[in-house]
C-alpha cells in the first residue's frame, strides 16, 4: 500500500511539473514564440494607433521584432514596434498592451521609443 501511495504521489508530482512547464508563470515574463501571428501584429498595430490618438502623432507600424507576454488579469504584451514616421524614418519602440479577451478589453499602458 505504502509503495502504491509513494508511486501515485510520484506520478502526480511529475504530472503537475509537466502541466506548469507549459504554460507562463503567473506574473513572469515569457517571449512570444511566434511574431509573425497576426494576433500579435494587430497588438502592435493598436499600440501604434493608440499612441497616435493619445499624441497626436502619426507614426505608421512596420512589425513586432520582439515579444513577450505575462499572465496577470487577463495578459500584458511587452512588445518592440517597429514604425516609420511622417518623414519615412523607421525607429524602435516599447509598448506594453494590457488586454483581457474575455471581455474584449485592451489598453496600452506603455509606450517609449527606444534609444538608438
Amino acid at each position: 500500500m505504502t509503495k502504491l501511495l509513494l508511486l501515485l504521489a510520484s506520478f502526480l508530482l511529475a504530472a503537475s511539473q509537466l502541466a506548469t512547464a507549459r504554460q507562463p508563470l503567473a506574473g513572469g515574463w515569457s517571449p512570444i514564440k511566434n511574431l509573425t501571428d497576426q494576433h500579435v501584429s494587430d497588438l502592435g498595430e493598436y499600440a501604434v494607433s493608440e499612441h497616435d490618438k493619445a499624441s497626436k502623432d502619426s507614426l505608421e507600424f512596420v512589425r513586432v521584432v520582439k515579444g513577450e507576454e505575462q499572465v496577470v488579469a487577463g495578459m500584458n504584451y511587452r512588445l518592440v514596434i517597429e514604425a516609420k514616421d511622417a518623414k519615412g524614418q523607421v525607429a524602435k519602440y516599447v509598448a506594453v498592451v494590457w488586454e483581457k479577451v474575455w471581455a474584449n478589453f485592451k489598453q496600452l499602458t506603455s509606450f517609449k521609443p527606444i534609444s538608438s
